[in-house]
């Protein structure tokens, strides 16, 4: 039976890496996407494709699931209209900043558990990063230890394994990750606000493009 490696691809940066990462050590890779509403979701969905399509994924190996009850609810400015995304937050404060999506990693690994048992898969990987967010609780690293004790405990086999492997990298290492193993920078999204071009201030937007500034190299994405 052919290992497999699964990938919530969100669009972004972090989680192309990942499934680069992924590409190198299964024969087969599953791609998984959620969408709750988010500002940029008709983006990050487009983008989810091209990346599937790059790294060829079956089309029974791609899964796009709404999870829209994450937008229904509110309290984050990625989904709620009432709400500003805000520009850069450094990660000095120590308040959670308002694009944090109440519980979202978990309803999304749980999602991904689901599958992963079904297809035999062992290994979920998710592009967390505790550098992009600090004030995010579900990004922690005694966050993941807890779920890996949680599918341990809930699952048939209890041998399924959530994967950070960028999780305490600096921004300019995963860049660099992605230009050492190809992953195809110029079709992923970091944006928390627009859809053509990259605001350039947003949380996400700033540290993208300081990474990239970082590592010596020219983001590819277009910017406002």
């Amino acid at each position: 039976m052919k290992s497999i490696g699964l990938i919530l691809v969100s669009g972004g940066m972090d989680s192309l890496v990942c499934a680069a990462i992924a590409n190198q050590k299964h024969e087969r890779l599953a791609f998984l996407h959620l969408t709750y509403g988010q500002k940029t979701g008709a983006k990050e969905k487009s983008c989810f494709k091209l990346i599937a399509d790059h790294y060829h994924v079956a089309s029974e190996d791609r899964k796009i699931v709404d999870i829209s009850f994450l937008s229904q609810i509110g309290g984050s400015s990625l989904t709620d209209e009432k709400l500003r995304v805000a520009n850069y937050w450094d990660g000095s404060e120590t308040t959670i900043p308002s694009s944090y999506v109440p519980f979202r990693n978990t309803h999304i690994l749980a999602m991904a558990v689901s599958w992963a048992e079904v297809i035999d898969a062992k290994d979920i990987y998710i592009g967390a990063n505790y550098e992009d967010s600090p004030g995010y609780p579900d990004c922690s690293p005694e966050y993941y230890q807890a779920f890996n004790q949680l599918i341990k405990a809930g699952t048939k086999e209890g041998d399924i394994q959530v994967r950070t492997p960028v999780l305490m990298d600096r921004k300019e290492a995963i860049v660099k990750k992605a230009v050492d193993l190809k992953a195809p920078l110029e079709l992923s999204w970091s944006c928390y606000k627009e859809e053509s071009a990259a605001c350039g201030v947003c949380d996400s937007c700033a540290l993208r493009l300081r990474g990239f500034k970082r590592a010596g190299m020219k983001d590819p994405l277009p910017y406002i």
